[in-house]
């Protein structure tokens, strides 16, 4: 559940002062979650030592130690040092400085994309509002956690948008809203809203709010506007405030209908959730849309990061025709 447990302010625990520091800075509870994974991988590698005992070299010790010996990736290395550096320049106020650590230099992968045929097989093997998840990750660009996370309000029918809140980096943007998933969409709220009926009548039917307008606005937890699109078929226990509620479906429920649905279609990819916002962006740049268009819709902050996709698009890396297709 992407729901932060409470923790005292109080505490005097290292991990919890932590915790409440990334909270006080308005960051992503993902956001939290990598900090915190990377800042223990690197206690625990320099045997529970205290990071204020600790500095520069042993930053570089463990950075190197992730390439040479945990043989991670670029990405992996870069993730664990943005951990680190937020560690001592933000919340311990010392900024590691002159960092020299061995870099990782494997190359980035391409990303994995769906022809449009095999898009349309996996779609085919799954049904009812799986399915209906899966089209949006593929016809809007959605991450499933953006997905997953819709509420009522961010379905604009009159615009024909999609307002996607908080999504990676904590940041807002608007996307499109496919013509073929509208009445979909239409329905599946109808039938959402009449599941929040029968918990409201149970005296319960409150959703999950940030933390800020909870407080804010109290009552607007039961509101219509405010319930998520996709409600878990279950109750459970809010960790923050120990209430029954009903939260979204959960990413890896998802995930696992679309792996059986790729096997079912006989596709050979290693190809999952993200593999449909691949191969969103794919088709759009196939399509003529410019890279600039792409970034806005997938929420890239940079665009060197949409670039990568100009070397899946159809025809080769580089849209060339072969010779051998003109041979014969």
């Amino acid at each position: 559940m992407d729901i932060r447990s409470p923790i005292s302010p109080q505490s005097t625990r290292f991990l919890d002062q932590l915790k409440n520091f990334i909270r006080l800075r308005g960051l992503a509870y993902k956001t939290e979650k990598t900090y915190v994974f990377w800042i223990k991988r690197f206690i625990r590698f320099h045997g529970r030592k205290h990071p204020k005992s600790m500095g520069t070299p042993e930053v570089e010790a463990f950075l190197s130690h992730l390439v040479l010996q945990a043989n991670v990736s670029v990405g992996t290395q870069r993730v664990a040092l943005n951990s680190l550096i937020f560690l001592y320049r933000e919340f311990l106020g010392t900024p590691l400085e002159n960092l020299e650590y061995e870099a990782a230099r494997k190359p980035k992968r391409l990303p994995v994309v769906f022809s449009p045929d095999e898009a349309k097989r996996v779609l085919e093997n799954m049904n009812g509002e799986y399915q209906l998840v899966a089209m949006l990750l593929y016809g809007a660009g959605l991450r499933i956690s953006e997905a997953l996370r819709l509420r009522v309000k961010d379905i604009d029918f009159a615009m024909q948008q999609l307002i996607v809140r908080e999504g990676k980096g904590g940041k807002d943007r608007i996307t499109l809203l496919p013509d073929r998933l509208i009445e979909r969409l239409q329905s599946q709220i109808q039938t959402t809203l009449l599941q929040h009926q029968v918990d409201l009548a149970k005296g319960l039917g409150s959703v999950y709010m940030p933390a800020a307008l909870d407080k804010k606005y109290p009552s607007a937890s039961q509101e219509p506007d405010w319930q998520y699109i996709f409600p878990a078929p279950d109750l459970s226990i809010d960790p923050r405030s120990g209430i029954r509620r009903r939260h979204h479906l959960m990413d890896r429920t998802v995930q696992k209908h679309i792996k059986v649905a790729v096997r079912a279609a006989g596709i050979q990819k290693p190809a999952g959730s993200h593999t449909f916002r691949h191969s969103f962006a794919t088709r759009l740049l196939e399509a003529g849309y410019d890279l600039r268009t792409i970034q806005k819709l997938l929420g890239h902050s940079d665009v060197r990061t949409t670039e990568i996709y100009t070397h899946v698009v159809r025809k080769g890396g580089f849209g060339v025709r072969s010779p051998v297709d003109e041979a014969f």
